[in-house]
């Protein structure tokens, strides 16, 4: 699903402190009190990215999510659920059935985050060799210099 929104360059040099940037780029993640930034943060830590992606397949109950982003705390999903919740990319829908029953689904604009998301994770996960080859690279020249 391709976004509407016109694309337009990046801030440079001054640009980038104030958060209204103009008509042509409201939003300036650049700034620091750019609400944008928040939502970024959000989007590409590594909690809100793999819960993104893991949400990418279906619904999803909190116990089916914790498995799946293997690593991740109780405590740190509820709360990148919540701040995605807030964020509007994420849909919580709670049952009241005994026991009670809370489901998870992208939104709309969290189904089109989780798609972007996927293509860089499928990119990264397809060029690790490259990675991998360049960290050994790096690793053995920082081993050679004296003092490293």
């Amino acid at each position: 699903m391709e976004s509407s929104a016109p694309i337009t360059e990046r801030p440079t040099g001054d640009e980038g402190t104030a958060c209204a940037g103009g008509k042509d780029l409201p939003y300036n993640v650049f700034a620091r009190g750019c609400p944008s930034r928040g939502t970024l943060e959000h989007v590409t830590g590594r909690w809100g990215s793999l819960t993104l992606g893991a949400l990418h397949d279906g619904t999803a109950r909190f116990n089916e999510l914790r498995r799946r982003v293997d690593g991740v705390s109780e405590k740190m999903l509820s709360q990148t659920l919540h701040a995605l919740e807030r964020d509007g990319l994420v849909h919580r829908d709670a049952r009241p059935t005994n026991p009670p029953r809370v489901d998870y689904t992208l939104t709309p604009l969290g189904r089109e985050v989780a798609e972007r998301l996927l293509a860089l994770i499928d990119f990264v996960e397809g060029r690790m060799d490259d990675v991998l080859a360049a960290r050994e690279t790096y690793d053995e020249a920082r081993e050679a210099r004296p003092g490293a």
